[in-house]
């Protein structure tokens, strides 16, 4: 192996990596073609359907939904990533001190703002009244 990276010292710790990837592609593209000539093949028209879960689609693929259902899952998303950031903040709370509190509580407060917008936009009612 070092007869081939003798003038290249700083691409010897990545050969390893290099060969992994291609194992992992090689792998990977075998196991598509051996599951390819394996598999039956017997199409009908409940399996060509847009849905294969068995029950017939409802609405057309271009139904229009409601964007009240996207903002519910960023503000959802959001607040999650909050509680994710608060962990590490809380288990190290003793070391941080002051200036750890500080800048918590300035993370909470700029989403707490975003939060009351949210709530008087009426991002958070699930029924408009009206």
């Amino acid at each position: 192996m070092e007869v081939f990276l003798r003038g290249y010292s700083a691409l010897g710790p990545y050969v390893p990596v290099f060969l992994f990837i291609v194992v992992a592609v090689t792998f990977g593209i075998v196991t598509l073609f051996i599951a390819k000539l394996v598999r039956p093949h017997r199409p009908y028209p409940e399996k060509l359907s847009p849905y294969e879960c068995g029950v017939p689609p409802l609405m057309e693929a271009r139904e229009r939904f409601f964007i009240r259902f996207y903002i519910i899952a960023i503000l959802f998303v959001l607040f999650d990533v909050e509680a994710a950031f608060l962990y590490p903040w809380a288990v190290l709370y003793g070391k941080l001190g002051l200036y750890g509190f500080i800048e918590m509580m300035i993370f909470i407060g700029i989403l707490l703002v975003g939060y009351f917008y949210a709530w008087r936009k009426g991002a958070l009612d699930w029924v408009k009244e009206g």
